[in-house]
């Protein structure tokens, strides 16, 4: 597997053409009464061609604005990526948001979302971030992984990232 930074001019929908967003998602993470508990909420993640769309200008804008956006790559194929944003936030401007983490469905398993998410500590701590932010998808599996990277609930909520997507859960990693 090769990792690598990827360019502004690389973000595009054929980057995508070999990876599999594809998730069957049976059991949730929700915070009720302000106690996390876990609900049988099911449904299928499956990204098309409207979404990859969605991706590539919002990976664009990463690259563009300061921003990191790394890959992994097999056979020149990407299976991986993750995204930081370069705007510090917090009552400290202590975050950075890993904006987004996704392994490709045929190669989940194999510590390539550690890895990608090792590079993405790196390059936060290396802007001057005290933590990542991260608002993550609420399955069971997704904050499974967060949860052995370290992660933790976010001691500060950021308002826009709730609003945005109400069900996931806000967690933060110290650098």
């Amino acid at each position: 597997m090769e990792y690598k930074n990827i360019e502004e001019k690389e973000i595009t929908c054929e980057l995508f053409a070999h990876f599999n967003r594809h998730q069957v998602v049976t059991k949730c993470w929700r915070k009720i009464d302000g106690k996390r508990c876990i609900k049988d909420i099911a449904f299928t993640e499956d990204w098309g061609q409207q979404e990859y769309e969605f991706l590539v200008k919002c990976l664009k804008n990463t690259v563009r604005t300061g921003g990191m956006v790394a890959g992994a790559f097999e056979d020149g194929k990407l299976k991986g990526f993750v995204s930081v944003e370069s705007e510090y936030f917090g009552s400290r401007k202590q975050y950075l948001e890993l904006s987004s983490m996704h392994t490709s469905e045929d190669m989940r398993g194999r510590g390539i979302g550690k890895t990608l998410f090792g590079i993405a500590k790196q390059w936060a701590k290396e802007h001057g971030a005290e933590k990542l932010y991260i608002s993550g998808h609420s399955s069971v599996e997704s904050q499974a992984f967060y949860k052995a990277m370290g992660c933790v609930e976010a001691e500060e909520y950021d308002k826009a990232h709730v609003e945005k997507e109400p069900c996931d859960c806000q967690l933060e990693c110290e650098l």
